[in-house]
Parts: structure tokens; sequence; C-alpha cells
């Protein structure tokens, strides 16, 4: 088995973040420069292991035009839920093993118009059993006298998912549509307000997620059984995110504080806050403490197990019409926290340093799904900025 739960099944939303996001249109021309970033994130009791490495390269093609080259290696391995639930006498549920190795690329290249910055990218990730290409467009534009900018953008990804029951591999496509604004309010203080619209379709299911249900195999004898899981094969997504970054002179740091509203049509709303503080210790160092509270509520398709359900899974290809069911926990009602330190030192003019330390915790909401399933993380990256 080689699927990840951190990154399988975001590969795609992956993308169209780093498709619709990647040149950071909100902020100032970016530097020439040469980044490496490393990341280890490790769960508690042997669950998943992830290290990734990055390399960045920004670089200006004259005046008016940039461009960004970004590669990503993932090592993944460890251990996951496999959807069935905890057996009797016992709070902890099954885990599968799993390997598997990602590379992924994406280039973005932009040019500045008059009044508005024109960004085209393209991005590629390839697992042992998942494939996604992506492709974005994306406008900003400036209106009163620069005070005021305006986002516009389109995101898509055609991506090959390799399932067990099937001979060949199954399509998935993604497309999304941004628009926002960001309006700067006086010398110190920014609002910026985004809305996003996305339409998934085709293979949505996690290929190695599996339910159970006791089920009767001859008259007076029940077993508990093992079914692949089946989602819906369409997917609307809506999102709004407002944010505020302010600065404090006279402290010396800034403030970036966020809220992000999320619903989808397989039923789950979800609200993240988070919060950034970047605090100038000295001339070379700045402290950035960050907290990031996620709340969902659970899938429309959600079961623990199907023992109290009339649903009648089947073996093998699960019916496209439905029914629809998984005991994927994510999928859950859970809540997440995250906080953690980053510090960034300027060694030189030309070198950036900067080393951080997150802890990650999800729990559950529902009372039924056993506390086991869900993952407490450490994350410590490390990286290293060169600019000319």
């Amino acid at each position: 088995m080689s699927a990840s739960p951190r990154f399988k099944s975001t590969c795609s939303s992956v993308l169209l973040a780093l498709c619709l996001m990647l040149a950071n249109p909100r902020t100032g021309r970016a530097e020439n420069a040469l980044s490496y970033k490393y990341e280890d994130y490790s769960e508690a009791d042997g669950r998943i292991g992830v290290t990734t490495q990055i390399a960045l390269l920004d670089q200006d093609l004259g005046p008016d035009s940039h461009v960004k080259v970004q590669g990503v290696i993932d090592a993944i391995a460890g251990a996951s839920p496999n959807g069935q639930p905890a057996p009797a006498g016992s709070d902890q549920v099954p885990l599968t093993a799993l390997r598997d190795r990602r590379k992924a690329w994406n280039v973005n290249f932009s040019h500045q118009f008059s009044t508005t910055n024109l960004d085209l990218g393209v991005a590629h990730s390839r697992e042992s059993d998942y494939v996604s290409k992506g492709w974005s467009l994306n406008t900003l534009t400036d209106f009163n006298q620069k005070n005021t900018t305006v986002l516009a953008g389109i995101a898509g990804t055609d991506d090959k998912v390799k399932v067990l029951y099937q001979s060949s591999w199954s399509g998935k496509r993604t497309n999304e549509v941004i628009v926002g604004v960001t309006q700067l309010l006086d010398p110190h203080t920014s609002v910026s307000f985004d809305l996003t619209w996305g339409h998934a379709t085709g293979y949505l299911s996690d290929p190695y997620k599996i339910v159970q249900k006791r089920t009767e195999v001859n008259p007076g004898n029940f077993l508990p059984l093992q079914f692949l899981e089946n989602r819906p094969g369409s997917r609307n997504k809506s999102v709004a995110l407002a944010s505020l970054n302010h600065a404090f002179v006279d402290l010396h740091g800034a403030v970036e504080a966020g809220y992000r509203f999320y619903h989808d049509t397989f039923g789950t709303t979800a609200h993240t806050l988070e919060l950034t503080w970047l605090q100038q210790i000295s001339r070379t160092l700045i402290l950035t403490p960050t907290l990031r509270l996620y709340e969902q509520s659970a899938a429309n398709f959600y079961y623990y197990n199907l023992d109290q359900t009339t649903i009648l899974p089947v073996e093998g290809s699960p019916p496209a019409q439905g029914p629809f069911y998984s005991s994927d926990y994510r999928l859950s009602a859970l809540r997440t926290t995250s906080y953690g330190l980053k510090a960034v030192w300027s060694a030189t003019a030309r070198l950036q340093i900067d080393l951080g330390v997150d802890r990650y915790d999800m729990r559950g909401k529902d009372s039924v799904t056993a506390r086991t399933a869900y993952p407490r993380a450490t994350i410590i990256t490390a990286g290293a900025k060169f600019i000319w």
C-alpha cells in the first residue's frame, strides 16, 4: 500500500493552491533568490512520517517579467488508519503500513503591464499511484493609486488515480475560480477578501480506505466484512477568506490574522482561524509565533461503521449511483489545533536562514469515532535563502 493520508487525498488541491497563489501576488515584487527548505512531519505512535525537500528559484527576466521554478520531493512512510473500527475490547483502530515517494515541480511566469500583472503557471506531481497535472492563470490589477488591488484567477488539474480493483487508472478533474480584493487602509494596515469556487469530478474516493459492516453470510451467522468506500463522483466547494495585516511600529512587530469559511456538497462545513505575530528582535532576527484553529462538520456519508445503517455495500467496484459511504476519519466531525514558532535570521545581506517548530493535534467531535484514529504530529522546518 502506498497512499498517504496527508498528501494523497489533497494532491490536486495542493497543486491548485500552488498554481493560484505561488506567486504570492499580495506582496511586492519578489527578490532574485535561490531557496531551500527541509521539513520533517512526524506523527506520534509510529504513524505517518514525511520528509520534504523544496528548492525554489526566483529570477527577474528583464524589468517587467519574473519567473519562479520550484521542485519538491516527499518521502512518505509509516502507518495510517484504513477505515476499520477498533476491535471489541480495544480503542486502537487498525493501521496499514505505507511507503511512497512524491516528486513535484511547478513553474510560474509573470509579466507586469501598465496596471495589471499577468501570471501563468503549470505544475506536475507524481507518486507511484497518483499523477496530477495543473495549470493556472491569474491577474492582479491596481486601482486607486495602487491602494486597491483586485485579484482574478482560474486554475485546473487533470489527475490519474491507480485503483486496486481496476486494470486501468481512473481520472479526476478539478477546476477553481478565485476573485479577491486587497485594500490599503493606511500606511500600516491592509485588509483582503477572497472568494473561491471549485468543482471536482471523477474518482474522488480514496482507493485504500474501507468500511466495515456486520453482515449475515448465512442464516444466523454474522461476520464483520470489509468493503471499499464509495464517495460521490462530483463535488462543489465554496471558500471565503478574510485577512488583516497591521504593523505596530512602536513594538517593532506586525500581526497577520485570517478567517476562512469552507463548504462543499459532501456536506462538510469548516472554519479556520489563523493568527501570526512577527516580532523584530534585532536588526537581523525576527521571531514568528503562529496559532491555527480549525473545525469541520462531518460529510453526509461518513460512518464509523455501517452496522446501524440500512446501507448494503457491494464487493468490488462500488456503484457510481450510490449509496455513498466512507469511514475515513478525515471526513468525520473534527477539530485541529496547530501552534508553532519560527525564527528568521539574516546572516548577511545576501543570506537568510530560518528554523521553525510546529505542533499539530487533531481530535474527533462525534463521540463515536475512536480517538486513536486522529493524529498528533510535530513538524520541524529549516531553510536557507540566497539573494542576489
